[in-house]
Parts: structure tokens; sequence; C-alpha cells
């Protein structure tokens, strides 16, 4: 693309939608090289900050906060009627089918293990090495199926289905996968998994922690029996999350919490004990007092989502990957990390190695030096990142000593990640620190503390 052709490219994208309101968007940060600057968040996919939008929805409900479900009074009822018009909000953003159930949980995490918890007896569990661990780790109590890290969409689904062919026709299945990779940004096959799965019997779950901030998710056009999400990368924090889909296996489970709100009727018997009848709805796995707030962002942040466009905002975030890909790839000691290639689709989430340089110093760098918020590490997906690292190393080298030697592998990679509320002045900052630091150095000293690199103020 020429100068002038970019140049319009970027001056139509801003002007179809500009980056949303989001908090923390003037906060200033302080340099060890002296001065503040305006604080540059570009970790989104570990959490995105929270839409202006959302905080305001939720300060204007605060202080009509009650109890839900039991109370009487109005605030009680009123924050009943919230919670629950929430529910039906988040289920129409994911475009659920009209018999399916949705469950507030506290995570993604939390989602993915509540449907572990409801699996059926001897069910069989496939899940891809390259899923983020809350993906990869809860399924103790099946019997799973590890696939190895597919190179193109289209082996993804092949490896799926020759796994499937060898499964027991007989007993329950299920594929857990994610929609967009939390390490690449790339973008999943799911409805093409989704149709493999069901060709053969199975059922399947999508983890869209990274997918439903960046695009919109049909729970009926991917043809999925359950998704799970966080609030909190979905520009909505308090702590709430996800699950949503078929009913059945979670009508059939034991409650994932024993207590009340769960519990329809409970009665003593003359032996002493206990007869417990459960409710059948979602709220047989939402024990306890609901987190209300938590919930009724996630609606706010659907809404205003929804309101200010996915084509849009997918536009957007699509010049911004370009500008991050195309400033990375003028530095030669940069690698960016793919499972897919160089043209696969993907969202705001790039990983990446520099040669000669440790993780950790490099982000410790960009952010004491440029007030920019990276992410280094694993990233929660170890087995992923160490194919493609090619590393099977379990730590780091020290802070300030090259993490590898040029050429040889790296031991961990540094992720940045960005949203509907990056504006355009972060991106071409970290792209310029990039440079700067690959061509110049730090322009500081480093130490290690506690396993991190951080600025040395002893001098």
């Amino acid at each position: 693309m020429s100068v002038s052709a970019s140049v319009s490219a970027a001056a139509s994208v801003q002007t179809i939608c500009p980056p949303l309101p989001v908090l923390g968007r003037d906060v200033t940060v302080p340099l060890v090289t002296g001065g503040e600057v305006t604080y540059a968040a570009l970790d989104y996919a570990a959490s995105a900050p929270a839409l202006q939008r959302v905080w305001d929805d939720v300060a204007a409900y605060a202080p009509y906060y009650g109890s839900v479900h039991r109370g009487a009074g109005y605030l009680s009822q009123l924050s009943t009627d919230l919670f629950e018009n929430a529910r039906r909000t988040v289920a129409e953003f994911l475009d659920c089918r009209p018999d399916d159930q949705l469950v507030f949980t506290r995570s993604t995490t939390d989602s993915l293990n509540l449907l572990a918890a409801a699996l059926p007896a001897d069910c069989q569990v496939f899940v891809f090495e390259t899923e983020h661990h809350a993906s990869l780790l809860p399924w103790t109590n099946a019997q799973v199926t590890y696939l190895n890290a597919p190179r193109t969409p289209r082996q993804a689904v092949e490896t799926l289905e020759r796994a499937l062919a060898d499964r027991d026709p007989y007993g329950p299945a299920l594929v857990c996968v994610t929609g967009a990779s939390n390490v690449t940004g790339e973008l999943w096959p799911v409805r093409e998994l989704a149709a493999a799965a069901h060709a053969h019997g199975a059922r399947i779950v999508l983890d869209a922690a990274q997918l439903a901030p960046h695009h919109p998710v049909s729970v009926q056009d991917l043809d999925v029996d359950w998704i799970a999400f966080s609030g909190h990368k979905l520009y909505a924090p308090f702590g709430s999350g996800v699950l949503a889909g078929r009913a059945d296996w979670l009508r059939e489970a034991e409650p994932y919490l024993a207590g009340g709100g769960a519990s329809r009727k409970v009665s003593r018997r003359e032996d002493g004990g206990v007869d417990v009848e459960w409710h059948e709805s979602a709220a047989r796995h939402e024990a306890g007092s609901p987190n209300v707030i938590g919930a009724y962002s996630i609606a706010s942040a659907c809404k205003a989502l929804t309101e200010a466009g996915f084509d849009t905002l997918v536009a957007r975030e699509r010049y911004l990957i370009e500008k991050v890909r195309e400033g990375l790839a003028e530095v030669p000691e940069v690698r960016v990390l793919s499972l897919f290639g160089d043209d696969a689709p993907r969202v705001g989430v790039i990983s990446f190695v520099v040669d000669g340089w440790n993780s950790s110093h490099f982000a410790a760098a960009l952010s004491a030096e440029y007030g920019i918020g990276v992410r280094d590490g694993l990233f929660c997906a170890h087995p992923l990142v160490r194919t493609l690292l090619g590393s099977d190393a379990q730590a780091q080298g020290e802070c300030g000593a090259p993490e590898a030697a040029p050429g040889e592998k790296s031991l961990n990679a540094i992720r940045v990640s960005f949203g509907a509320g990056t504006p355009d002045e972060h991106v071409e900052r970290f792209v310029n620190a990039v440079r700067e630091l690959v061509t110049d150095g730090a322009r500081w000293n480093y130490r290690t503390e506690d396993g991190r690199c951080v600025p040395d103020t002893s001098a």
C-alpha cells in the first residue's frame, strides 16, 4: 500500500470508527528517564480496560444495588430484574438458541470448569495442545485426547476428524476449541470444527475469551453447543463470566456449587439427613448471592459493542493490526509467532521474539522507558508457545542478559494486544519503541527481582 493510500485508509477508519472511550485513556505514568507520558495499554488480551459506557451504567445502578431473587423490597426486585435482563441481553448478543441456558460464572476458566464438572460419565474430551490453560486443563475427570498443533486451519479439521473417527462411537464426547488464539491472535475454523464434531456424534464448546471482544459471535451460526467467555476481556470488569449453551448436560449434572439459590426445596429426613430438590434452570449452577454488578457490566458491554457496530470495529482493528505488523516487519531482529502463516485472519493479538533480547527485559524497557504495557512469558499457553519457539525450556535467563544469542531459540515471548479502545498513537509509539530498543539498546540498567526484570534504581 502506498503512503497516500495508507493515509487515506487511516483517515477513513478514523472517520468511521474512532476508538471507543475507555477508562484510563488519560492516565499518565512516570518514565525512568524522566517526565511522564500517557500510558499505552497494549495488554488487552489479559484484561481490556473498562468501557466508559460500562462504568457509567454501573455507577448509575450502584445506589440501587440489592440482593436478588429472594427479596421483597424495591431494591431487591429492581436488582433481580436487572440481573435477569442482563442474562437475556447476553443471550441475544451470543445469538443463543431459544432453549439454551446461560449461566453467569466468574470467568472463562470458571465456565469451562463448570462444564467439565457437568460432563456425563465416560465422556471423551478432545482438545488441541494449542489451547489456553483454561481450555486445556479442566478435564481431569474425563478421558482426554490432546491433539497436536496444526499448521493450517484445514489441518486442524483433519486432525480432529481422524481423532473422532477412532473414538468410542456410542459414548458421549466433547471437543474444546478456541475461537482466536491468545498467543497468535489467529482465528480458528470454528464452524468447520463444529461440523466435524457433530458428524461424529460429539459436542463442541467454544472458548471465546479472545474472540467475543473483537468479532460478533453467533452460537447458532457457528453451530457450537456451548460458548464460554470472560467479562474482563470484553471491557467489563468486576469478575464475571458466561457459560451459555445446551441445557441437558447442565440440568442433569450435580450443582457446580451446593448452596442457597441452587436449591428449590430442602427438607429433613427421619434419619437426620436432608433431601434436596435442585433447580433445573441456570440457577442450579449459580449458588450463593450472584455477582449482579459483574453480570450487568457484561450486558452493558454487549450493548455498547453492538451499538458501535462490529463491522466498523473490525475494520479499525484490522488497520491497527497491519500498522503493527508492518512496523515489526521492518525490524529484522523481530520474529512474529504464527501457526497458520502471515495471511491468516486474526484479532489484535501479536506475539513475537527479538533476537538477542531477554523477553522480560524487553517488556520492562517498553514500560519503564516508553510507558507501554505489554506482556511477556508463555501466556498461560505453555505447550503452544514452546511449540512456536521450538523450545522446551522452563525459565528465562537473568535480566539484562540475552535470553538467547542471535540464531538460538528463545525461551519466552512478548505479546502486544489491543482492541476497540486503542488509539493510533499507542501502536505508533510501540512500533517506534521496538525499533529504537533494537537499534540503540535500553537507556537504563535493569535487574532481576522476584523473577521479573525491573529498572535498577539503586544507583
